[in-house]
């Protein structure tokens, strides 16, 4: 049985020590697609109020956005104390529950790149300054970051662990376009490109049983994902929450979400094409909530990892 390379392994081969990511969620932060610049209503199946507010700090700044051309931030010290509550209360509970002793700040609801440099300097070095933090990952988009931030986060990288991940989703332009994303697929495999050649580490995201695609389609996709030179993926499901334009599709009969059949399929397929050094993050994906409408396979995390496990036996491999 040959055993899939996580990021949990490349974290142990490099640190030797568990490492965690700490997921941070700060106020301020929207994408291009919710704010009107590209499009308006974000992408189809996002509820974009599912990014709420996790402290009271943060419910105190509702209301406030930043984007690439905002000129000042009144509320920068507001959002670097969030960042230090969070960061203290989820690493402590990592490090009681799971003998945590390392980690990466992973900026992680809406666009994290997506504000002025200053910004996004003074929260990256903050993150930066806690104790046993070894590195960032910087969940954003590719239509929503500076070549200074990119050469900035470069220069991190020199010292630190810094990974950048994009949402791939898909290289079809009619899907992207059916979702709302707001870009193409040149753009994302532009800045995947220079990332890699700035020398960040790339994570790449991945969605099965988006609208109207194949399993061709998808798995065409992950190729061209790999071929791109990204370092880790994570792989979803198209599930469908309320309250988001996809679920308005699934209800008018629009949409039928994938079947946990096919996609296992697609994704052990997906696994056997991924060249060995690209880590996997993530297999599945879900919500267990009154939220979820559809697929009901999505709703239970454990019995999803659990049918992955057999599915992957089969053809010889562990996760």
């Amino acid at each position: 049985m040959k055993q899939i390379y996580t990021f949990g392994n490349y974290l142990r081969e490099k640190f030797h020590a568990k490492v965690y990511k700490v997921g941070i969620n700060i106020s301020g932060f929207t994408c291009p697609n919710i704010d009107g610049t590209v499009a308006k209503g974000g992408c189809t199946f996002c509820e974009n109020d599912s990014f709420s507010a996790s402290t009271n700090e943060t419910k105190e700044l509702k209301g406030f956005h930043l984007n690439l051309d905002s000129k000042e931030n009144p509320f920068l010290e507001k959002q670097l104390e969030q960042l230090r509550l969070q960061f203290n209360a989820i690493s402590a509970r990592q490090k009681q529950e799971y003998g945590a002793k390392k980690f990466i700040v992973y900026f992680q609801s809406f666009t994290n790149t997506y504000a002025p440099f200053e910004t996004l300097k003074a929260l990256y070095e903050k993150a930066l300054s806690f104790d046993d933090v070894v590195g960032l990952s910087i969940g954003t988009r590719s239509d929503s970051i500076t070549q200074e931030t990119l050469d900035y986060l470069a220069s991190l990288a020199k010292t630190k662990e810094i990974w950048i991940e994009f949402g791939i989703q898909s290289v079809y332009d009619t899907t992207l376009e059916k979702i709302n994303r707001g870009h193409d697929s040149a753009n994302v495999k532009e800045w995947i490109l220079k990332s890699k050649a700035a020398g960040l580490n790339v994570c790449g995201h991945l969605i099965f049983g988006l609208p109207d695609e194949t399993q061709e389609m998808m798995l065409k996709t992950a190729k061209e994902a790999y071929s791109w030179g990204i370092n880790s993926v994570k792989y979803h499901p198209l599930y469908v929450v309320k309250r988001t334009a996809l679920a308005n599709e699934y209800i008018r009969g629009e949409f039928t979400p994938i079947s946990e059949a096919e996609y296992l399929d697609t994704l052990i397929k997906a696994l056997q094409m991924k060249p060995e050094n690209v880590s996997v993050q993530r297999v599945t994906a879900g919500i267990n909530d009154d939220s979820l409408l559809a697929p009901q396979w999505c709703r239970d995390k454990n019995e999803q990892i659990k049918h992955i496990n057999t599915a992957l036996k089969k053809v010889g491999l562990k996760y």
